[in-house]
């Protein structure tokens, strides 16, 4: 059985490394195409260059493949199967001893193989490859920011809450435009702090320069607004760099345990975190997505071929791929906007492919 398992394993991760390479190869092409419009632009230097755009788009193959996975492994397991069963290979493997369960568990273990490594890719080489490819757009081209205003953080501290607004982050890492307001245990404000720049502390705490703060007061019945300019200021809080990095970057794109403790945060702070959290669920369970897949390529060894007909069953791997990723970000949506519980909008998809897989391999290969 170890000669089996070899010969299946070799053949099956030299077809989903062609598949992925394949895929990455052209989505490298329209990456690089769309970036050509962006060259000669900028705000240092002589702008944007060729060289940065062909960085930019090599910094976002992790991700790339972080979402071709499980349809890599689909249609490579697919084509492997298939083709040992067109060439009766497999069926000379059936009469060695490789019963239905038997080969199950061996693309099992393969399978987890799989998951692992798209755990590794999806929370460590994606989200430091995406962070650094996103500095390096903003070094050249500007800042990193999201819409008109920017990001918003609430945070409650022991008497009173803040609302912190970021403009823009810098490539060095820094914040532009910072904006805090202050309000009393009653919701009313009390306090208004700008700052053109600011920087994270190590200390808990953000370091805000060129600081003008308004102070808002009653003086028996007439209100009253002091104004004061300061070169420097220390605001003590808990939101870190990480967290304004969630809510300026893609939340996908971030680390799980990240996007756990900012949920954590947003939730202690009275704040929606539905959208986050449909992302936490979806990142929990997209790498399972490889064992559904190589369960649902196993039925096509035990088809029957005709000459040329592995074509059309590798072309409905792609289409039963293709399917499950549109499926997964409909899903993802869908249930942001209908208010699903989290953990049923990000099992789903992988819940609905498990049924088909283990639908198809009870008819196709145990009752047959």
């Amino acid at each position: 059985m170890k000669t089996i398992r070899r010969l299946i394993y070799n053949e099956v991760i030299s077809a989903i490394a062609f598949v992925a390479l394949g895929f990455l190869a052209l989505l490298f092409f329209f990456d690089f195409v769309d970036e050509l419009q962006s060259i000669g632009r900028g705000m240092v230097g002589d702008g944007y260059q060729l060289r940065h755009a062909l960085l930019y788009v090599v910094l976002l193959i992790p991700s790339h493949l972080y979402d071709l996975m499980p349809i890599a492994v689909l249609i490579g397991t697919i084509f492997v199967m298939a083709r040992l069963a067109q060439s009766s290979e497999y069926t000379i493997l059936r009469t060695s001893g490789l019963g239905p369960w038997r080969a199950l568990r061996t693309l099992l273990v393969l399978g987890a193989g799989f998951v692992l490594l798209t755990f590794a890719v999806g929370d460590y080489a994606s989200p430091l490859a995406d962070r650094t490819a996103q500095l390096l757009k903003a070094r050249y081209q500007g800042r990193i920011m999201v819409g008109q205003t920017g990001a918003w953080l609430k945070e409650r501290q022991q008497y009173t809450s803040y609302a912190a607004n970021v403009a823009a982050i810098t490539a060095e890492g820094d914040m532009r435009g910072v904006r805090i307001f202050e309000f009393d245990g009653r919701g009313f404000l009390v306090s208004m702090t700008e700052s053109s720049r600011g920087r994270f502390g190590k200390d808990d705490a953000w370091w805000l320069e060129d600081v003008h703060r308004s102070e808002f007061m009653s003086v028996g019945d007439a209100p009253k607004v002091d104004r004061i300019h300061m070169p420097s200021f220390r605001w003590p809080t808990e939101i870190s760099a990480e967290m304004v990095s969630v809510a300026l970057l893609q939340p996908d794109r971030m680390k799980t345990l990240d996007l756990f403790q900012y949920i954590r945060h947003l939730n202690a702070n009275g704040q929606s975190a539905q959208r986050y959290e449909v992302e936490f669920w979806r990142k929990v369970f997209y790498p399972l997505s490889c064992l559904v897949m190589v369960v649902l390529a196993l039925p096509f060894a035990y088809l029957h071929f005709r000459s040329g007909g592995i074509t059309t069953y590798v072309f409905g791997g792609v289409m039963i791929g293709i399917s499950f990723y549109l499926l997964n970000n409909m899903f993802g949506f869908v249930g942001t906007l209908r208010d699903w519980p989290p953990w049923i909008t990000g099992a789903a998809p992988a819940l609905i492919y498990s049924v088909i897989s283990l639908g198809a391999f009870g008819w196709l290969v145990l009752r047959r």
